[in-house]
């Protein structure tokens, strides 16, 4: 997989790479030619071919989260690009790893890649730094929002209370907006919100506590990847019943 959304003015490559089968994005300004890295791992000779296929220069690497699998083809990577390397504050307190310079961020702030913007929001419940990348249409959800599933919350740094919130707040964004997660865990790469909304289970609560039993204590026990899509169902049959 390569090239999974292009705009007029940006383009979105993704890349499978791992054994946990990540997916790493190169996300490119059209006009300046200037790329991100999201998330950089495993294969860094695979996303430098792509970097050098497109003719495209790497100037950034946005994470998403500091879990190992997400982060282990940094080092490698700055080797080869002199890149600005961006994550949220509350992520790098929570790692407490010293790397370069780091430009840190609160949720809000924008991300200038050319005449790109991307809006950097701030989605703890993963990590408690966790954050998703906005650029037009598009949301890069990491390990906060798969395609009809959510991160765990049982890892350091974790919280299903405070994913709950995240996910709520997510669920408010453009129907339209395509979500672009960090596995491929799922029947299918991509989803739209509505498409999330109406499908995955995740979104499917409104009362705190039943989300928390049922990412906790069920959902592990009922569901095994692929993921696919899922109707709503009475609470009582989600936390209970099952």
């Amino acid at each position: 997989m390569s090239l999974i959304a292009e705009t007029p003015t940006y383009s979105i490559d993704a890349l499978e790479l791992g054994p946990m089968e990540n997916f790493i994005y190169l996300l490119t300004d059209k006009k300046t030619g200037r790329s991100a890295v999201v998330d950089p791992a495993w294969d860094v000779p695979e996303i430098l071919r792509v970097a050098q296929e497109k003719g495209v220069q790497i100037t950034d690497i946005l994470l998403t989260h500091s879990h190992h699998d997400h982060i282990n083809g940094i080092e490698q990577l700055l080797g080869q690009y002199d890149a600005q390397l961006h994550l949220l504050k509350p992520e790098a307190e929570f790692w407490g790893h010293t790397l370069g310079r780091p430009t840190l961020h609160h949720g809000g702030d924008i991300i200038r890649l050319g005449d790109s913007e991307i809006k950097v929001l701030h989605t703890p419940g993963h990590t408690p730094g966790s954050a998703c990348y906005h650029l037009g249409d598009h949301l890069i959800s990491g390990d906060t929002l798969f395609v009809w599933g959510c991160g765990r919350c049982d890892l350091s740094g974790g919280d299903p209370e405070v994913m709950f919130d995240t996910l709520k707040k997510l669920a408010t964004l453009p129907a339209s907006t395509v979500t672009l997660p960090g596995h491929n865990y799922s029947d299918q790469p991509t989803a739209t919100l509505e498409e999330q909304c109406e499908g995955n289970p995740f979104l499917h609560f409104d009362d705190k506590n039943d989300f928390v039993e049922y990412r906790m204590h069920i959902h592990d026990k009922i569901r095994h990847d692929p993921y696919h899509a899922e109707p709503r169902k009475p609470v009582k049959q989600v936390t209970r019943d099952e």
